[in-house]
């Protein structure tokens, strides 16, 4: 498949064409490739807002709270962050935070809620943020610390310790999970909406990573949140956020992809430009076979993304098994095209600056995120041995 062939498979209508083709055009045009910005903050902020202003954030939100569909489409969504990451790892990660970070609003806040956040995330001037991770807490959303005990009739006080929070700092608001104590491990979480300013929340420390996000650890301590910012019913903490995991997830791998796609159009643009021995580097067969790997791996990451995306938005169901395959799938063959990418590119492709060397350190941390492989393999096996068990048991 060429770089937009997939679009003509039955996972999508029309409207998802036309969709992809206008966010190509748009990146284009808006996201030229440059140095690495001094101000990660800052050009975070500024992306949030170009996004809002494009129309490209109205995906992230329903229709009836200034979105630009009737509900969220995963389809939809992985088509933009493929698009975004294919030019900008930081344009990527600030599209995907405003759908992560109100993602549980959308599904399971109050009409308030929805009201009250909702068109501010669709517009760009209100940032969101999910705050699930912990220091003793990533993949094991079991062993989530932070708590939040009744105050009142009316409200909660929240505290705990968050890492690992993309849009720490600059964010408006936070998704935040905590444990109120239904039951035991992850039974017992509840998810809340906590403003940057509320009283005794507080930013720890900014994380410095190899491809610079704005990455936070967040201190809450006697954070008093009003019962109304509660999301969903108490105890149904889990739910919410592997709910939420199941619309963007796929759009992970659909990121993977997009950092793919452009890491072998650098390998083949350089192979048909880089002369050696006395011929192209393109003539070489070791040349030649390194790009079919690169190609039919990321066609198959393409094939999983998008039937984990069609699935979720025409099935409805949980789709817990298939994000896990494509994120799992899509993000260690990323990491291989890349590495490929970079050895095609000598020793340019380790030099700072080059669009190779920036994927190089792009890619990595999507195979943790949100999951690391490891997490996503046992989810895969587990699924499969429990439904071949059931069917053989009839």
């Amino acid at each position: 498949m060429g770089a937009t062939a997939h679009l003509d498979l039955p996972f999508f209508e029309a409207p998802h064409r036309d969709l992809a083709m206008r966010v190509k055009a748009w990146t284009t045009e808006q996201l030229a490739d440059g140095p690495e910005p001094a101000d990660v903050d800052a050009e975070s902020k500024r992306l949030v807002e170009a996004l809002g202003g494009a129309g490209w954030l109205k995906y992230c939100v329903p229709a009836d709270y200034g979105g630009a569909l009737p509900e969220l489409d995963t389809r939809s969504i992985c088509i933009i962050r493929e698009a975004l990451a294919y030019r900008s790892g930081l344009a990527d990660s600030s599209f995907a935070l405003q759908g992560l970070g109100s993602g549980a609003i959308s599904l399971a806040g109050s009409e308030a809620l929805r009201r009250d956040y909702l068109p501010r995330v669709a517009a760009g001037s209100a940032i969101a943020a999910f705050a699930l991770s912990e220091p003793d807490a990533g993949s094991d959303v079991g062993a989530v610390a932070a708590t939040a005990r009744r105050d009142g009739e009316d409200a909660y006080t929240i505290d705990g310790v968050k890492t690992w929070i993309t849009n720490g700092g600059i964010a408006h608001f936070y998704v935040v999970f905590a444990r109120t104590g239904e039951a035991a491990g992850s039974r017992g979480l509840s998810a809340f909406v906590v403003d940057a300013d509320t009283q005794g929340l507080t930013v720890d420390a900014k994380i410095d990573v190899i491809a610079p996000h704005p990455i936070a650890t967040m201190r809450l301590r006697g954070c008093r949140v009003p019962a109304a910012q509660r999301v969903g019913d108490e105890g149904e903490g889990f739910k919410i956020a592997m709910r939420t995991l199941d619309i963007f997830r796929p759009s992970v791998a659909a990121a993977a992809l997009g950092f793919a796609r452009r890491a072998l159009d650098e390998a083949m643009m350089r192979a048909l430009e880089r002369r050696m021995f006395g011929e192209i580097l393109a003539d070489f067969q070791l040349t030649q076979a390194a790009v079919g790997d690169m190609a039919a791996a990321l066609d198959a990451s393409a094939l999983l993304t998008y039937r984990a995306a069609w699935l979720r938005d025409t099935q409805k169901g949980r789709i817990t098994k298939e994000a896990a395959m494509a994120k799992m799938f899509s993000t260690e063959a990323a990491q291989k095209i890349i590495d490929r990418a970079v050895q095609v590119f000598g020793g340019l492709g380790v030099t700072r600056g080059t669009p190779v060397e920036r994927l190089y350190r792009e890619i990595r941390a999507l195979r943790i995120y949100e999951g690391a492989t490891e997490v996503q393999q046992l989810i895969v096996g587990r699924q499969m041995l429990n439904d071949y068990a059931a069917e053989h048991r009839r």
